[in-house]
């Protein structure tokens, strides 16, 4: 059983073949940093795992490589058919146990899945194979344990097969059921993330009031300000609180005002300072309030796209945010690492970040005052050791 009860949850990524990683594998904690210096392959992480999300999300893979040759290791040479790819998986901790998912990509010279594995309770569960490379379809395999132990059937070579499963298969026996559940699980986890990359160029335009719903780019912060200080009064405080410890000068309220010629501002309000909007403030003070505001929210205020036929007290958000101390200084990053490990330590909230070597990933006491798993990545060329904290 996961650590968050009845919600599935992502506790290991693989990147076996994956841009600079090779046999790489990164424990995920409810709090997890993946720091090391520029072009150690931190970015590449959160790709991986964003790049497995949409794919759950039923979405085709030329939607989500859109430069399938961008990932294939450097050092990749094609075999004797001219086919280069790249391997990513991961493991989902829930009711049903460990579940794993491996899924091997071919790039070059076409992209398609050319296998795809889920394994669980001891069992395959699912595993796919490209059988006829003229033919743009992989042979299926699941669990059944019925009067025959497997079902085969052909899939589409440019679906993740996990999340096509519950439209093939009726659930009869108890093994179809085993490999139901399984795929829920895994889907469930991986679909209910928002990646997170606050623009803070964007972010000093006004926003139209009823664009409530916060973009991965956080353009909209001021409307979606607008929308969380009316509707909870207690997340609000705690989002001033937040901001209060992270912007420089009094802080007494952080407000919204418009519709005035359609659109809404954001405003600090300082006391006797007067009013300050927030497009005057630097850009790390506005990636903190971002981000403060993404880790005190939920899905349901996030433009994302979580399983919707489930309950959402059965799913835990996944926050995947690069550069997660960027702009910040010291006294900001602790301050937003305090809010992340307090968020995180409730369980409907889990966050993967990436972090230069300092500040945040390494202060004196951090990874046991916070809980927070922090991987340490090299600058060595090839394959990559994660060590975790």
């Amino acid at each position: 059983m996961s650590a968050s009860g009845l919600r599935p949850i992502v506790t290991e990524l693989r990147l076996s073949a994956f841009k600079t990683h090779r046999r790489a594998a990164f424990p995920l904690g409810p709090l997890t940093l993946i720091a090391g210096p520029s072009g150690s392959g931190k970015s590449g992480v959160l790709e991986a795992y964003a790049a497995l999300a949409r794919l759950a999300g039923g979405q085709r893979l030329e939607e989500v490589f859109h430069d399938p040759a961008g990932y294939i290791p450097r050092r990749a040479r094609p075999d004797g058919q001219g086919r280069r790819g790249f391997r990513i998986g991961c493991t989902v901790d829930g009711p049903v146990g460990p579940v794993r998912l491996d899924v091997a990509v071919q790039a070059e010279p076409e992209l398609r899945i050319v296998g795809e594995r889920m394994t669980g309770a001891g069992e395959t569960l699912l595993e796919t194979a490209l059988r006829d490379p003229g033919r743009r379809r992989v042979q299926a395999a699941w669990h059944t344990a019925g009067a025959v132990a497997v079902t085969r059937a052909p899939l589409p070579d440019d679906r993740l097969a996990t999340a096509l499963l519950p439209l093939r298969v009726a659930g009869k026996t108890e093994g179809q059921r085993l490999a139901l559940a399984a795929a829920e699980q895994v889907v469930v986890a991986l679909r209910s993330v928002f990646v997170c990359d606050p623009r803070p160029e964007r972010m000093r335009a006004p926003a139209p009031p009823r664009d409530g719903r916060l973009r991965g780019g956080c353009e909209n912060l001021a409307a979606v300000l607008r929308r969380t200080s009316r509707e909870c009064g207690t997340r609000h405080a705690a989002l001033v609180a937040a901001v209060r410890a992270g912007c420089a000068g009094p802080v007494e309220d952080l407000f919204t005002e418009g519709p005035a010629g359609g659109v809404v501002r954001a405003l600090l309000a300082q006391g006797e300072l007067g009013a300050m909007p927030v497009e005057r403030l630097g850009d790390g003070e506005l990636r903190y309030i971002a981000l403060a505001l993404v880790l005190l929210t939920g899905p349901g205020v996030l433009e994302m796209d979580p399983a919707a036929d489930v309950l959402s007290a059965r799913q835990a958000l996944t926050v995947l945010a690069d550069g997660f101390d960027r702009c910040l200084d010291r006294r900001q990053a602790r301050a937003l690492l305090r809010v992340a490990a307090r968020m995180c330590a409730r369980g409907h909230i889990r966050l993967v970040g990436t972090v230069a070597e300092a500040p945040v990933a390494d202060p004196p006491g951090a990874e046991e005052a916070t809980g927070t798993t922090v991987v340490h990545l090299g600058c060595e060329r090839g394959t990559r050791v994660p060590t975790p904290r």
